[in-house]
């Protein structure tokens, strides 16, 4: 009788080992069949109605912001950097992220806004078209001229962690006052092998190409988010494709300058008032006398362009920078022929996301 159901409870055992590897198999199975596989360099649609052409000599201002994809304010931790959340906002907060972020960009009000993290159809951000719901929330005339939007993370389904993050279709979107004449999306190396790959990001560059009044020269912009969980082989060769893709612009005489997330910081921003706390993710540097004569890298020192997510930011008078991690991993890669008349990072205390937008004012020569 014992023996009997012994044996019951190991055929048991054995049929549900069965059935859950069945089930791990056939859901990467799909992933694999799934999977998103970008070209190379992918031709990328322009909406709205172009807006007047680049002039020299005039200024101009930019805006870069990681929207952490309306869910990562100051309430949130992740469990990908030490915390715990997977779901890290309700969809009322989600909400009010993006309007508290469409508020920001009505203050600054740029002529280009470059935006990372942002989702246009994803579990975690509740299915929100955030680009759209961003044009409807501000009434500033950067939002209702062009814009366009190049993914970074389209996973039909993200099986993990518990529970899971599902599906997740983001990326880079960028609005433009100014004319642009075309826009590609140029793929990143993605240093995650299979199984891995067919749930993770698929970076890429936005690289817009706009002319300029009285000129057969280009300006090029380049929206960027590198990568982040990596061992560090892919932030390096992700790295050497985008020197390589300036440095030919530079060649060809274009003016041209690359911004946004970056996931590194630059060698030549001293960082020193952000220290480095054990046990917490830290940036890789981009040695930037690697890069030549030609272009100037440019971080704001002062103001922390992100914080960790390992927990929950304490709100609290005043900044003790030795209590918690900050980074400064967000800036401009800027060729020399572009005049940089400031750049700063926009204090928000992180409240609508990890990040803090940075903004930069510049003219053509």
């Amino acid at each position: 009788m014992k023996s009997s159901l012994t044996k019951k409870v190991l055929v048991s055992f054995a049929i549900f080992i069965l059935l859950f590897v069945f089930a791990w198999v056939t859901l990467f199975a799909y992933l694999t069949v799934d999977e998103y596989r970008p070209e190379d360099v992918e031709s990328l649609e322009i909406a709205g109605e172009p807006g007047n052409v680049i002039s020299k000599g005039k200024s101009i201002r930019i805006m870069s912001w990681n929207l952490g994809y309306g869910a990562l304010g100051d309430n949130a931790d992740f469990f990908m950097d030490g915390g715990k959340m997977v779901y890290t906002a309700d969809e009322e907060r989600v909400k009010q992220n993006l309007k508290d972020i469409a508020a920001e960009v009505d203050k600054i009000a740029p002529d280009i806004l470059i935006s990372q993290e942002t989702d246009i159809n994803a579990a975690r951000s509740y299915f929100i078209d955030e680009p759209q719901y961003l044009m409807e929330n501000s009434s500033t005339e950067v939002f209702h001229k062009q814009n366009l939007f190049s993914y970074n993370y389209k996973v039909s389904f993200v099986p993990l962690p518990v529970p899971p993050i599902g599906k997740v279709h983001s990326g880079l979107e960028t609005f433009s006052k100014f004319n642009i004449r075309s826009a590609d999306r140029i793929a990143l190396p993605c240093p995650f092998k299979w199984p891995l790959r067919t749930i993770n990001l698929k970076r890429g560059l936005e690289e817009m190409r706009m002319p300029i009044e009285g000129s057969d020269k280009e300006f090029v912009l380049i929206n960027l988010h590198l990568e982040a969980y990596d061992s560090g082989e892919g932030k390096v060769a992700q790295t050497r494709l985008l020197k390589q893709i300036l440095l030919d612009e530079v060649e060809k005489g274009n003016y041209v300058i690359a911004g946004g997330d970056f996931n590194q910081q630059f060698s030549n921003i001293d960082t020193g008032k952000f220290a480095a706390l054990k046990g917490v993710w830290q940036a890789g540097s981009i040695d930037v006398t690697e890069y030549g004569d030609n272009l100037k890298f440019v971080a704001d020192p002062e103001i922390p362009s992100c914080r960790s997510l390992e927990k929950i930011l304490a709100l609290a008078e005043g900044k003790d920078y030795s209590e918690f991690q900050y980074y400064v991993i967000d800036g401009f890669i800027v060729s020399k022929n572009i005049e940089v008349e400031q750049m700063y990072t926009e204090d928000l205390g992180f409240v609508c996301s990890d990040h803090n937008p940075i903004v930069m004012d510049f003219k053509l020569h």
